[in-house]
């Protein structure tokens, strides 16, 4: 728990869902918009340091579960999200799980390390501590 409070973490949280949120505003895409934005960057901090330490330790048993985890911040919330507010923004879902997959794993490696940021910032060492929040 004390990883997700980090104030690096969640100044990086603030600032990337800043960005998607004057995306959304600026863009004024059919699947884009202020709701949506907010789901998939609170599903992707909560979820995707795990799944990206599960996949870089190789942990095959959590493999699914991690999958499960991706599968549901870049797709499923997206699709029952717009399925219950406007079906016709569905036709951008393929677009948006690219685009959304990408910052999915991005995010997942910016907040994989466990730690203050000025261990990442001063020592090559750190690298030895990347391990899940938690």
């Amino acid at each position: 728990m004390r990883e997700y409070l980090r104030p690096w973490k969640l100044a990086t949280l603030t600032i990337g869902l800043g960005l998607l949120l004057v995306g959304a505003d600026y863009y004024h895409a059919p699947d884009w918009d202020y709701t949506i934005s907010f789901i998939m960057a609170i599903l992707t901090y909560l979820t995707a340091p795990w799944a990206v330490h599960v996949f870089r330790v190789r942990n095959w048993k959590m493999m699914l579960p991690a999958l499960l985890c991706y599968y549901v911040t870049v797709d499923g919330c997206y699709w029952l999200y717009w399925r219950s507010v406007d079906t016709e923004a569905l036709a951008m879902r393929e677009a948006n799980f690219y685009a959304s997959s990408c910052l999915y794993w991005l995010c997942g490696f910016i907040w994989l390390h466990r730690g203050p940021l000025k261990d990442i910032l001063t020592s090559r060492a750190s690298r030895a501590t990347l391990t899940p929040p938690g």
